[in-house]
């Protein structure tokens, strides 16, 4: 579908960055995009107008108040003109400004980072990354994370498209050797670059250089283009090295638009960046030398080098008249031949990495992912308290709506929405914030509740409320309701019953995760025929791989020399001596199986306190792993173990994911219903803890462990389908029209 993109930028005079603006420009309008650009002009304008782009003034290139404010007003005025479907800044003082009117104005903003700013001072505050950010480069994003603390997830990574047509050996350089009176007879060295303070290190260098180079090579020529603030100082300089040498040997341009054929007039290029890729392209050798560094004569030994600054040299050796002079002749002192396989090579790399088709690809991904979605639904669970089941269960249902096609935006209620954000790059608001809650649901098109035991009153009367409150304020905003896969109970009191069957029972569509769930709501008086049994969201999770794991217990300091077995406890109301016999059943299985014993805390701090009491009481050494790991990574290292034995549901899910035989010791009904959906062996009650009958079953599943990891295979391929079944359901819910129930 066509879109109107509005991008606003300092100019469009010559540079990498203004030229990778009217690449990805004529691009998207060739495309069939409405294009349209706001700057402070420069040689590209007519180009951009010839294609259709239209053309804003806007002195957007001053750091001044003044100006900075006039921008404002003018671009508020663009904006309510053109109304842009997207608006893309690609440069500080733009973004700033974009970034004011945005929180006004309420458009889908996207930025690029070209460059690393200055972050000295107030200039930090004089920026704007927008709601999702395109660097050009890994050090760039790397850059932005770490200054202005970025999610990873908010940046996508991209490269400088090059047009590929343009930029061939097919190319002429004819036009400018006659215009600027050079002799294609003797070496010509092209040199690209906007000659400001800070860019033209290297062309200064370069004149300097020209007298000795010309002893070594008689006749040589450096062509060099650009325009800047120290170009008359650059001319000055060298018209002088011309005068001594009696000839010219310098050619200045001034800024041009015909790049690829400044290019085409050389035999090697010497410059960073777009450029030195546009070089490439040409089947130029290429020396990498900037402002920032030097890398040197291009080749496949130096790609990785090249590209970890997006070809501009940033943290190497600084460039210098010496390394240039080297490299100049060793370039020089390879056969014709030699140049045209390191320049074929060059536009190979081009070909495959650096096509205007893939950065347009990657802003367009960057757009999708702010563009208004068809439809907004509110998540409600017990996200947030750092509990890797419940994270699990909110990634799991995030990722299976984002995956369903259906269009969907997605807003969480969390207790600590700013880690949801970092964390996962969930759009959440604080599930406290009653005001921000009740905004939000006004706004969605329907609630998700769930997954997980919300509806319970077991541990409090609370968080029952809690949720029900949300059931019941959607249904007030005449909002769509699913409850999706829930586990449901135990809900013992009276009230607490009938307040389930009035809230719960008017839900539009109701899935629940295992069989006794819709029991209990059948118990409790919800009689309907369209209840669903899916599964857990987490069977459709993918855990973190078996590399990742071992280097996160290495990490930790955990021997890896013998199998493992992972154990997952919890405080509990009724434990009576179970901190004292699960002691003793990890010793046995220390001491006569060989395991190495992990425990894992599943919600911090809350399960390391217990972990830590077990393994005080055992004689063996075990280890804690007491860091706030991922859901993934968690299902990582338990797909490591020989065998897991947990309380925590969501471990022995993990496990049952990762097809490791698990024994459950049971505290609470949902645990108890799970394992024998999964027809694995039970510790029995957590009350009545038989030790003797637990380590029956750990000799079990240590002696015929292939025939658990059978029926476990089995189980997590039938429970990833039903558990895919909820996110189509919400689909067909957010469709439809919503039916009123009493």
């Amino acid at each position: 579908m066509a879109r109107k993109i509005m991008m606003a930028t300092m100019s469009l005079g010559i540079g990498g960055a203004e030229t990778h603006i009217v690449e990805l420009a004529s691009e998207l309008r060739r495309r069939g995009d409405d294009v349209v650009i706001a700057s402070n002009g420069g040689v590209y304008v007519s180009d951009i107008e010839k294609l259709g782009i239209r053309h804003y003034q806007v002195p957007m290139n001053r750091r001044n108040v003044l100006t900075m404010l006039r921008s404002y007003f003018l671009l508020r005025k663009i904006i309510k003109k053109e109304e842009p479907d997207m608006v893309h800044a690609h440069a500080r003082i733009s973004a700033f400004i974009c970034g004011l009117l945005h929180k006004t104005m309420h458009f889908p903003f996207v930025t690029t980072a070209h460059w690393v700013f200055d972050i000295s001072g107030s200039l930090r505050y004089l920026t704007n990354w927008g709601q999702k950010t395109i660097a050009v480069s890994e050090d760039i994003k790397d850059y932005l994370v770490k200054n202005y603390k970025i999610n990873e997830r908010d940046i996508f990574v991209t490269i400088n498209g090059i047009d590929t047509e343009k930029f061939s050996s097919g190319a002429s350089g004819d036009k400018i050797i006659r215009e600027f009176g050079l002799d294609s007879t003797h070496p010509i060295i092209s040199y690209v670059s906007r000659l400001d303070t800070d860019r033209a290190l290297v062309a200064s260098q370069l004149i300097d250089l020209a007298l000795a180079l010309d002893k070594k090579l008689p006749g040589v020529q450096l062509l060099i283009a650009g325009g800047g603030d120290v170009y008359d100082a650059l001319k000055t300089k060298a018209d002088a090295v011309n005068a001594a040498a009696r000839r010219q040997v310098v050619a200045m341009t001034g800024p041009r638009t015909d790049i690829n054929e400044i290019i085409a007039a050389g035999d090697i290029f010497i410059g960073v960046s777009r450029a030195a890729l546009e070089a490439m392209a040409s089947e130029k050798p290429v020396i990498l030398a900037g402002n920032e560094g030097y890398i040197g004569l291009f080749s496949s030994e130096n790609l990785p080098a090249a590209q970890e600054s997006n070809f501009c040299c940033r943290g190497f050796t600084a460039s210098s008249e010496a390394l240039l002079l080297s490299d100049i002749l060793r370039c020089f002192e390879m056969t014709p031949e030699g140049r045209a396989a390191l320049g074929a090579e060059e536009r190979r790399l081009i070909l495959s990495d650096y096509s205007v088709s893939r950065m347009t690809n990657d802003c367009q991904k960057a757009y999708d992912a702010v563009r208004p979605r068809k439809y907004s639904v509110v998540m409600s669970g017990y996200y947030g308290f750092g509990n890797a089941g419940d994270e699990a269960i909110l990634q799991s249902i995030h990722q299976n709506i984002e995956g369903s096609g259906g269009d969907i935006a997605i807003t969480v209620l969390s207790s600590d929405p700013e880690d949801t954000k970092i964390r996962y790059g969930y759009d959440a608001v604080n599930r406290f914030a009653f005001i921000e809650v009740l905004n939000t649901l006004r706004r969605c098109d329907a609630l998700v509740s769930g997954g997980g035991s919300l509806l319970q009153d077991h541990t409090s009367t609370r968080s029952l409320m809690y949720y029900l409150m949300i059931i019941q304020v959607a249904e007030m905003f005449h909002k769509k309701v699913m409850v999706y896969a829930n586990g449901i109970g135990p809900v013992r009191k009276k009230i607490n019953r009938m307040l389930v069957r009035r809230i719960v029972g008017k839900a539009d569509v109701i899935t629940l995760r295992d069989a006794a769930s819709a029991q209990e709501l059948l118990s409790m008086g919800v009689r309907r025929a369209d209840i669903r049994v899916t599964a857990d969201p987490v069977f459709t999770l993918i855990g973190a791989t078996r590399e990742e794991a071992r280097g996160l217990l290495s990490k930790s300091g955990i021997p890896l020399d013998k199998p493992y077995v992972c154990v997952s406890v919890r405080n509990w109301s009724t434990m009576g001596t179970f901190k004292e016999k699960v002691a003793a059943l990890c010793d046995d299985i220390a001491e006569n199986f060989g395991r190495t014993v992990i425990f894992i805390a599943m919600q911090t701090p809350n399960d390391i306190g217990i972990s830590y009491d077990v393994v005080r009481l055992m004689k063996s050494k075990a280890c804690v792993l007491d860091t706030r790991y991922t859901a993934e990574q968690i299902m990582g290292i338990i797909g490591g173990a020989d065998f897991v034995l947990a309380m925590r549901l969501h471990t022995l899910i993990f496990s049952a994911r990762m097809c490791v035989p698990l024994i459950g010791m049971i505290y609470d009904p949902k645990v108890e219903a799970y394992i024998k959906a999964l027809d694995m062996p039970s510790a029995g009650d957590v009350k009545n803890f038989d030790i003797e009958e637990v380590k029956a079953a750990v000799r079990a599943v240590t002696g015929d462990r292939e025939k658990y990891v059978s029926i476990l295979k089995n189980k997590s391929i039938e429970f990833e389908v039903l558990a895919r079944e909820d996110a189509k359901l919400l689909v067909e819910l957010l469709q439809s029209e919503k039916k009123r129930r009493t």
